[in-house]
């Protein structure tokens, strides 16, 4: 079992949803948290909320790879480790593929996907050279089936299953862990600020995510995961009944997936 207490803890798109929720969960085990996001007030307030744990607040935009580097070196003179790196900044789509400008499938498989990857292999080398660490990423149930109005996001999610596939069976020498998050629908702002077609603000609350769980059961259960060395996660109500449905009976899924799209 990875055990929390005292460790260091990196989560990025920490400012709300999943991201707060996971902090504070991981507050209450023990752990040491470095919180980014762009934003530094909402950041400063997620560590209001987190009592006497040390907390490093170090916002960040993913979409700037120059500035990955020198944050990473940043956690390392400050806590001088890094236990745990939580991938879970990124951003969710809401047009159809005719409609959609290119520069969107750009920006989401920038920041989805490529932003990522860039975060985790600065990481990789200290967790390398630790002989330990935990590598945590937010996929989507989107990351192994795909939804109709959506096809950069799951795109861009089904590119982190090949990466992170591959990757565990590298590291695993190096008792580095890696655990695949792929939740539903959690009540969080995911489609309030999905981009649409031209790149703007989809601003609207889709009703399957304001009916979802809650960001708290959904961080309890990552917790969970990453005590219990788990691969990959499913979170979610009835819409996760979707990943057997592809493995076992495509034909009725893809059904489904159909009458789900647009007329």
């Amino acid at each position: 079992m990875t055990k929390l207490k005292d460790s260091v803890f990196w989560i990025t798109g920490a400012s709300s949803g999943i991201g707060e929720a996971t902090a504070i969960a991981a507050a209450q085990k023990g752990a040491k948290l470095v919180l980014s996001a762009r934003r530094r007030d909402e950041l400063e307030r997620v560590k209001s909320l987190l009592g006497n744990t040390e907390v490093l607040v170090l916002p960040l935009d993913m979409e700037k790879l120059d500035e990955i580097q020198p944050a990473v070196d940043q956690v390392m003179a400050h806590f001088g480790r890094i236990d745990l790196l939580f991938n879970n900044a990124g951003i969710s789509q809401r047009s159809s593929v005719m409609d959609t400008k290119f520069e969107v499938f750009e920006r989401i498989m920038h920041l989805n996907y490529l932003s990522v990857v860039a975060l985790t292999k600065a990481v990789l080398p200290i967790m390398v050279k630790q002989n330990s660490g935990h590598l945590l990423v937010t996929s989507s149930l989107s990351g192994k089936l795909g939804s109709p109005m959506r096809a950069g996001y799951c795109g861009s999610k089904h590119a982190l299953h090949g990466f992170f596939d591959a990757l565990r069976a590298e590291v695993y020498n190096h008792h580095i862990q890696v655990l695949m998050v792929c939740p539903g629908y959690i009540k969080t702002n995911i489609s309030l600020n999905a981009m649409s077609a031209d790149g703007s603000k989809h601003g609207k609350m889709d009703e399957n995510q304001n009916h979802g769980i809650s960001p708290e059961e959904c961080a309890n259960r990552i917790i969970n995961a990453i005590e219990n060395n788990k691969q990959e996660i499913y979170i979610g109500k009835k819409e996760v009944m979707g990943v057997y449905l592809k493995r076992f009976f495509p034909a009725l899924l893809n059904k489904i997936v159909r009458n789900q799209a647009p007329k």
